[in-house]
């Protein structure tokens, strides 16, 4: 081959490699465009502060997925895209993304205008409501319209809108504070039966939050109860089993009428803190998890009611991870959620002190929160569901015994008594004649792993009165463990063994399983009386007697395991 030859040949190979290369970044773009295959690192996620900025403007582009020549990213370092196609991805054709143009306040121009206002409407705001006076309104996609500030520094930047986030649903609520999610929905073309999406806005600087500190009330007493399976969407959510069939006309939204119940129990029993055992995001139907968690959230902020998460086998199965969502949600008000130990397996793997009454900092009251994670990592040897780790259950007891012999808690004079949450059943709560009779249900099989990690035992090691779970929706029983006696019997009691039962009509109800009089759905309280070291458990209900206190028991006193 002469120097010629070659030279063509380079030449058409490079030609043909660049032309490959951008058929595949035009394939890449397109798909993700569509269907976001590239993982969530390249997406450029907007925060939702930084010190200093103001937001001078807001936009709406849109873009299709059969016109290469259309782009749904405007041109950076100028506007930066919030990552949530408004479509929420489901737009074969179409998809749109909300842009902000946003600057610090020294860096501000002459010509820069910061927004104090926005609203969302067909029609300028100057002749449609009252009240607007001469002010000017500017328009721009999707029926916003931005009143800026006549000079560069005409407003304090308390009043300056500083940050800008997409909810979607017409059930959407804001949760954080110093937020407020707009009345009207933005306007989309095609908008087919795709979830509203509603611009929110905070001015001023972020709230500072700080983490509230549980504490034992002055009668002695502390409540906790326990949400199991709140399955909430993006969106209304459509019932699943609602009982009875016919009520309400045979109308139900899921997260409607659970949350209602929700509202209605935190009013009536009024607990200390609220802990949600897993499954409150029903992943499947929440294309935007974070409109579902607000949801739930707000219901606690509005009430300043403390609360605790963990996740279930849904949670991470909509939007976000389940590290984004404990992000988000320990970071609102109220919020006791923690992420744990990045070394140990999971998140969510952390504990709550309630302190003693008064201004004591004496721990009266530990509770262990771990995750129990998803789906069997070895379907082929254990069918089903994931387990507690081995690491999971040496932080455990490293951290009980360190709590021990803390001076937090030597100190507290009375009896300590110790509490779990988790998500998915253990093993043990297989075993059918450790079900106390009139502690309630056992409608289903426990689906608890299939393999044993042995964290019942460790709970019982450290001194861990009562256990209690979500996961399998129409079961609400609790079951005895009882130590082995020399003679191979049971011994003395040690250790309760508790179903919340499901709260959400987002999830089943009924799972083709016969329950007299249909399966309704229930929270489950535990009241602790720390002068006498007991622990009393109840049901609520969402229809039937929903006034009555349902299976109430007494599981321990004098700071020990009893039996009923």
């Amino acid at each position: 081959m002469n120097d010629a030859t070659g030279i063509e040949h380079n030449v058409r190979t490079s030609i043909q490699l660049g032309a490959l290369t951008l058929i595949v970044f035009f394939l890449v773009f397109v798909l993700d465009s569509r269907f976001r295959v590239l993982p969530d690192a390249i997406h450029n996620h907007l925060p939702l502060h930084h010190p200093g900025l103001v937001i001078t403007d807001i936009t709406l582009a849109t873009c299709s997925s059969i016109n290469p020549l259309s782009s749904c990213k405007l041109d950076a370092p100028r506007w930066h895209r919030i990552e949530k196609d408004l479509y929420l991805n489901k737009g074969w054709l179409n998809h749109a993304y909300i842009h902000i143009e946003r600057k610090e306040e020294k860096e501000l121009v002459e010509t820069d205008r910061v927004i104090l206002n926005v609203k969302v409407g067909r029609l300028d705001p100057t002749t449609s409501e009252k009240g607007q006076g001469a002010e000017r309104w500017e328009s721009r996609p999707g029926g916003i319209w931005l009143q800026h500030t006549a000079r560069r520094h005409a407003s304090d930047s308390a009043k300056a809108i500083t940050a800008v986030d997409v909810l979607f649903g017409a059930d959407a609520v804001e949760a954080r504070p110093g937020w407020e999610i707009l009345d009207q929905p933005i306007l989309l073309s095609n908008p087919g039966d795709n979830q509203e999406a509603r611009l929110t806005v905070r001015r001023g600087p972020p709230v500072t939050i700080e983490r509230p500190t549980p504490r034992v009330r002055k009668d002695g007493r502390f409540k906790i109860m326990q949400v199991a399976d709140l399955h909430l969407s993006t969106g209304l959510g459509a019932c699943r089993d609602a009982e009875p069939p016919g009520h309400n006309g045979g109308k139900c939204d899921a997260d409607v009428r659970t949350l209602e119940f929700l509202g209605s129990v935190l009013d009536s029993e009024k607990p200390d803190l609220v802990v949600l055992s897993g499954d409150q995001v029903n992943g499947e139907t929440a294309p935007d998890a974070q409109s579902a968690v607000f949801k739930f959230a707000e219901m606690f902020i509005h009430r300043s009611i403390p609360f605790a998460t963990i996740f279930g086998n849904h949670d991470d199965e909509g939007s976000l991870t389940r590290q984004a969502l404990m992000e988000l949600t320990q970071n609102l008000p109220f919020s006791l959620s923690l992420p744990g130990p990045a070394s140990v397996e999971g998140v969510g793997n952390y504990y709550i002190e309630v302190l003693a009454r008064g201004t004591s900092t004496h721990s009266a009251l530990t509770l262990y929160l771990l995750d129990t994670h998803g789906y069997s990592p070895d379907e082929r040897q254990f069918r089903g569901y994931d387990w507690i780790k081995k690491g999971q259950i040496e932080w455990f007891k490293a951290t009980a015994q360190n709590l021990k012999n803390s001076p937090a808690h030597t100190a507290y004079k009375h009896y300590h008594m110790d509490m779990a949450f988790i998500h998915i059943p253990l093993p043990e709560y297989r075993q059918a004649d450790d079900v106390v009779k009139g502690s309630g249900t056992f409608a289903e099989p426990p689906t608890a792993p299939g393999f044993n990690s042995r964290f019942k035992d460790a709970l019982v090691e450290e001194g861990v009165l009562a256990v209690s779970c979500g996961h399998d929706h129409v079961n609400d029983y609790c079951a005895l463990s009882k130590s082995q006696g020399a003679d191979g019997k049971d011994g003395k009691p040690e250790l309760w063994m508790c179903y919340a039962g499901g709260a959400g009509f987002g999830g089943y109800g009924g799972y083709g399983h016969v329950i007299e009089g249909g399966y309704h759905r229930r929270v489950r309280v535990f009241e602790f009386d720390m002068d006498e070291a007991r622990i009393r458990t109840w049901k609520r209900l969402e229809y039937g007697d929903t006034e009555q206190k349902v299976d109430e028991m007494l599981i321990a006193e004098g700071g020990k395991v009893v039996a009923p």
